[in-house]
Protein backbone atom coordinates (compact mmCIF):
# COMPACT_ATOMS: atom_id res chain seq x y z
CA UNK A 1 0.00 0.00 0.00
CA UNK A 2 1.44 3.48 -1.20
CA UNK A 3 2.22 5.83 1.78
CA UNK A 4 0.19 8.55 -0.20
CA UNK A 5 -3.07 5.78 0.19
CA UNK A 6 -1.77 5.71 3.76
CA UNK A 7 -1.78 9.18 4.32
CA UNK A 8 -4.94 9.55 2.37
CA UNK A 9 -7.06 7.74 4.23
CA UNK A 10 -5.83 8.55 7.82
CA UNK A 11 -6.37 12.32 6.84
CA UNK A 12 -9.80 10.97 5.87
CA UNK A 13 -10.29 9.89 8.86
CA UNK A 14 -9.13 12.75 10.62
CA UNK A 15 -11.31 14.95 8.19
CA UNK A 16 -14.42 13.08 9.20
CA UNK A 17 -13.88 12.68 12.99
CA UNK A 18 -13.26 16.69 13.14
CA UNK A 19 -16.45 17.16 11.66
CA UNK A 20 -18.53 15.07 13.99
CA UNK A 21 -16.77 16.24 16.77
CA UNK A 22 -17.32 20.06 15.42
CA UNK A 23 -20.89 19.21 14.60
CA UNK A 24 -21.08 17.19 18.25
CA UNK A 25 -20.00 21.12 19.94
CA UNK A 26 -22.10 22.95 18.06
CA UNK A 27 -25.54 20.89 19.67
CA UNK A 28 -24.02 20.57 23.23
CA UNK A 29 -23.55 24.54 23.04
CA UNK A 30 -27.04 24.98 21.69
CA UNK A 31 -28.21 23.37 24.27
CA UNK A 32 -26.48 24.83 27.01
CA UNK A 33 -28.16 26.13 30.13
CA UNK A 34 -30.61 23.41 29.90
CA UNK A 35 -30.51 19.59 31.74
CA UNK A 36 -30.71 17.59 28.17
CA UNK A 37 -27.09 16.27 26.87
CA UNK A 38 -26.48 14.84 23.22
CA UNK A 39 -26.15 11.83 22.47
CA UNK A 40 -25.34 9.93 19.15
CA UNK A 41 -26.96 6.47 17.89
CA UNK A 42 -25.24 3.54 16.77
CA UNK A 43 -25.37 5.11 13.06
CA UNK A 44 -22.06 5.12 11.95
CA UNK A 45 -19.74 4.63 9.13
CA UNK A 46 -18.94 1.10 8.66
CA UNK A 47 -15.78 0.29 10.09
CA UNK A 48 -15.58 3.95 11.90
CA UNK A 49 -17.76 3.40 14.69
CA UNK A 50 -15.39 3.58 17.85
CA UNK A 51 -13.22 6.41 15.66
CA UNK A 52 -16.97 8.26 15.33
CA UNK A 53 -17.87 7.32 18.64
CA UNK A 54 -14.50 8.57 20.04
CA UNK A 55 -15.19 12.05 18.19
CA UNK A 56 -18.75 12.65 19.63
CA UNK A 57 -17.40 12.37 22.92
CA UNK A 58 -14.84 14.85 22.35
CA UNK A 59 -17.30 17.21 21.01
CA UNK A 60 -18.92 17.19 24.12
CA UNK A 61 -21.30 14.67 23.67
CA UNK A 62 -22.43 11.47 25.03
CA UNK A 63 -22.42 7.93 23.34
CA UNK A 64 -25.92 5.98 23.12
CA UNK A 65 -25.18 2.73 22.78
CA UNK A 66 -21.64 1.02 21.02
CA UNK A 67 -23.70 -1.97 19.91
CA UNK A 68 -27.14 -3.61 20.48
CA UNK A 69 -25.67 -5.72 22.67
CA UNK A 70 -25.29 -2.86 25.19
CA UNK A 71 -28.84 -2.33 26.27
CA UNK A 72 -32.48 -3.07 24.67
CA UNK A 73 -33.93 -0.61 22.59
CA UNK A 74 -37.74 -1.80 22.26
CA UNK A 75 -38.82 0.44 18.96
CA UNK A 76 -42.38 0.10 17.27
CA UNK A 77 -40.85 -2.74 14.82
CA UNK A 78 -40.91 -4.58 18.36
CA UNK A 79 -44.05 -3.58 19.56
CA UNK A 80 -45.78 -4.66 16.03
CA UNK A 81 -44.37 -8.06 16.54
CA UNK A 82 -44.77 -8.66 20.06
CA UNK A 83 -48.41 -7.44 20.51
CA UNK A 84 -47.42 -4.77 22.58
CA UNK A 85 -45.04 -2.93 24.67
CA UNK A 86 -45.88 -5.10 27.93
CA UNK A 87 -45.64 -7.94 25.72
CA UNK A 88 -42.17 -7.05 24.50
CA UNK A 89 -40.68 -5.94 28.26
CA UNK A 90 -41.79 -9.09 29.71
CA UNK A 91 -40.64 -11.38 27.14
CA UNK A 92 -37.05 -9.55 27.67
CA UNK A 93 -37.40 -9.21 31.47
CA UNK A 94 -38.15 -12.86 31.48
CA UNK A 95 -34.16 -13.69 30.07
CA UNK A 96 -32.92 -12.48 32.82
CA UNK A 97 -30.26 -10.71 31.36
CA UNK A 98 -28.34 -7.40 32.96
CA UNK A 99 -29.17 -4.94 30.05
CA UNK A 100 -31.25 -2.23 31.08
CA UNK A 101 -34.25 -1.48 28.52
CA UNK A 102 -35.52 1.92 26.38
CA UNK A 103 -38.64 1.52 25.55
CA UNK A 104 -39.30 3.96 22.37
CA UNK A 105 -43.20 5.40 22.20
CA UNK A 106 -45.13 7.46 19.97
CA UNK A 107 -47.87 8.80 21.68
CA UNK A 108 -48.86 9.58 25.32
CA UNK A 109 -51.39 6.12 25.64
CA UNK A 110 -47.92 4.22 24.75
CA UNK A 111 -46.17 6.06 27.29
CA UNK A 112 -48.53 5.91 29.76
CA UNK A 113 -48.14 2.08 28.84
CA UNK A 114 -44.45 2.44 28.79
CA UNK A 115 -44.26 4.21 32.86
CA UNK A 116 -46.72 1.45 34.40
CA UNK A 117 -44.05 -1.04 33.11
CA UNK A 118 -40.82 0.99 34.69
CA UNK A 119 -38.12 0.59 31.92
CA UNK A 120 -34.76 2.03 32.52
CA UNK A 121 -35.29 4.90 29.88
CA UNK A 122 -37.86 5.94 27.80
CA UNK A 123 -37.61 7.56 24.41
CA UNK A 124 -40.53 9.78 23.03
CA UNK A 125 -40.18 9.16 19.13
CA UNK A 126 -40.85 12.48 16.82
CA UNK A 127 -42.89 14.79 19.11
CA UNK A 128 -42.93 17.99 19.16
CA UNK A 129 -41.66 20.33 21.67
CA UNK A 130 -45.48 20.98 23.36
CA UNK A 131 -45.57 16.57 23.65
CA UNK A 132 -42.46 16.76 24.47
CA UNK A 133 -43.38 18.90 27.80
CA UNK A 134 -46.41 17.05 28.39
CA UNK A 135 -44.64 14.05 28.04
CA UNK A 136 -41.98 15.35 30.61
CA UNK A 137 -44.75 16.93 33.17
CA UNK A 138 -46.73 13.25 33.35
CA UNK A 139 -43.26 11.19 33.71
CA UNK A 140 -42.47 13.93 36.43
CA UNK A 141 -38.64 12.50 36.81
CA UNK A 142 -39.40 8.92 37.82
CA UNK A 143 -37.55 7.54 34.39
CA UNK A 144 -35.03 9.31 31.92
CA UNK A 145 -36.94 10.26 29.15
CA UNK A 146 -34.74 10.68 25.25
CA UNK A 147 -36.35 12.69 22.67
CA UNK A 148 -35.22 11.33 19.29
CA UNK A 149 -36.18 11.68 15.63
CA UNK A 150 -35.63 14.64 12.84
CA UNK A 151 -33.51 16.84 15.85
CA UNK A 152 -31.43 19.91 13.73
CA UNK A 153 -30.06 22.45 14.92
CA UNK A 154 -32.49 25.01 14.98
CA UNK A 155 -35.23 22.56 16.62
CA UNK A 156 -32.63 21.25 19.44
CA UNK A 157 -33.01 24.26 21.98
CA UNK A 158 -37.13 24.20 21.89
CA UNK A 159 -36.21 20.28 22.41
CA UNK A 160 -33.97 20.41 25.42
CA UNK A 161 -36.36 23.29 26.77
CA UNK A 162 -38.96 20.71 27.36
CA UNK A 163 -36.93 19.29 29.54
CA UNK A 164 -35.95 16.04 28.05
CA UNK A 165 -32.62 14.57 29.83
CA UNK A 166 -31.13 13.25 26.94
CA UNK A 167 -31.80 14.47 23.13
CA UNK A 168 -30.33 11.76 20.77
CA UNK A 169 -29.19 12.26 17.08
CA UNK A 170 -28.35 9.90 14.32
CA UNK A 171 -27.03 13.19 11.75
CA UNK A 172 -23.88 13.64 14.46
CA UNK A 173 -22.53 10.44 12.51
CA UNK A 174 -24.56 9.47 9.75
CA UNK A 175 -24.41 12.54 7.73
CA UNK A 176 -21.83 14.81 9.03
CA UNK A 177 -19.83 17.26 6.56
CA UNK A 178 -16.12 16.15 6.90
CA UNK A 179 -13.98 19.11 8.35
CA UNK A 180 -11.87 20.35 5.05
CA UNK A 181 -8.23 19.94 6.51
CA UNK A 182 -5.56 20.34 4.42
CA UNK A 183 -1.59 20.95 4.87
CA UNK A 184 0.78 21.85 2.17
CA UNK A 185 4.50 21.15 2.86
CA UNK A 186 7.08 23.66 0.98
CA UNK A 187 10.23 21.95 0.45
CA UNK A 188 13.42 23.37 -1.41
CA UNK A 189 15.39 21.57 -3.82
CA UNK A 190 18.84 21.85 -3.43
CA UNK A 191 20.50 24.29 -5.29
Amino acid sequence: MSSAFTSRTTSCRAERASGIATATRRYVDAVAGTRAKIYDTRKTAPGLRALDKYAVVQGGGENHRIGLFDMFLIKNNHVDRAGSITAAVERIRRRGMAQKIMVEVRDMRELDEALALKPDFILLDNMSPDELRRAVERTAGTVPLEASGGVTLESVRAIAESGVDRISIGALTHSVKALDISMRVASRLPE
